[in-house]
């Protein structure tokens, strides 16, 4: 369906009767890439998914400040309402769990519990911050000025995908297919507002959630291992959960087991 939001047009799948899952794709991600779990949790949830600003079905101003995590938080405030669900439990993958952390602290009584895929609350000093912001602004002038099938080869071999190489060729090919049918302004767009480097850090702020908080990590992948491991210093209450053998995108490379570890979870929340 499509939903007029804070004057965005927002494309919004809902699958089953439930509990209400929020889930939130990742940077050149949509709808799509959660389809294989969604389909299977809609048995027995009400499974919700967004494509984010710049992405999808969804428009792509070409103002970046309108991709802010402020801005789009709100907007998912108001999707919440308008489909009148008080509380969900919010899922979000990368870019789409570090918006997810910025919703539950913002909106925590619109959250009964944050499962973070491979997310992180930002980069933690101001200086860091700078330079990703640069590198952001980078890559989001290259998207713009050599389109999005050069960025798409570029994309796909940056070491945190890597892997993914070890999927099907079928597998390999429908991702990149679904990465072309982005909006150059909708990503490049997203890199200025809603990057690592545009986002306030919130280290500081992990401490004041209350709510039952899951990271789900990959085996192999060091970076966002380390990151879960320090946001949990930050708050003891969260739970690490390590999927073996898998890398950045769990929810891509073994579905299953991703959506099993889900319905797990929820049974605990």
């Amino acid at each position: 369906m499509i939903l007029q939001v804070n004057d965005i047009r927002y494309f919004v799948e809902v699958k089953g009767e439930g509990e209400p899952l929020v889930f939130l794709h990742g940077f050149t991600g949509d709808t799509t890439t959660w389809s294989p779990i969604t389909d299977h949790l809609s048995t027995t949830h009400q499974c919700i998914s967004i494509d984010l600003i710049g992405h999808g079905l969804t428009e792509s101003p070409k103002d970046f400040t309108r991709y802010k995590m402020e801005r789009v938080s709100l907007d998912i405030r108001f999707i919440l309402d308008e489909l009148n669900i008080e509380e969900a439990v919010l899922i979000g993958y990368s870019m789409g769990g570090r918006l997810a952390l910025h919703f539950s602290l913002t909106y925590p009584q619109r959250v009964k519990a944050l499962i973070l895929e491979s997310a992180s609350p930002g980069l933690k000093t101001t200086e860091e911050r700078v330079d990703r912001m640069k590198k952001d602004h980078g890559l989001a002038d290259r998207i713009e000025k050599d389109g999005i099938e050069n960025f798409v080869d570029f994309w796909q071999e940056i070491p945190l995908f890597a892997s993914q190489k070890r999927l099907s060729d079928r597998e390999r090919f429908n991702i990149r297919k679904q990465r072309l049918n982005q909006s150059a302004t909708g990503l490049s767009n997203s890199l200025r507002g809603m990057g690592t480097g545009a986002q306030d850090s919130l280290w500081d702020r992990l401490c004041d959630l209350s709510l039952p908080v899951q990271i789900l990590v990959g085996e192999l992948d060091h970076k966002f291992i380390y990151i879960a491991e320090e946001m949990k210093k930050r708050n003891s209450d969260f739970q690490i959960v390590t999927f073996f053998n898998t890398g950045h995108a769990i929810h891509v490379e073994e579905p299953l087991k991703f959506g099993t570890i889900i319905k797990e979870l929820l049974l605990t929340t």
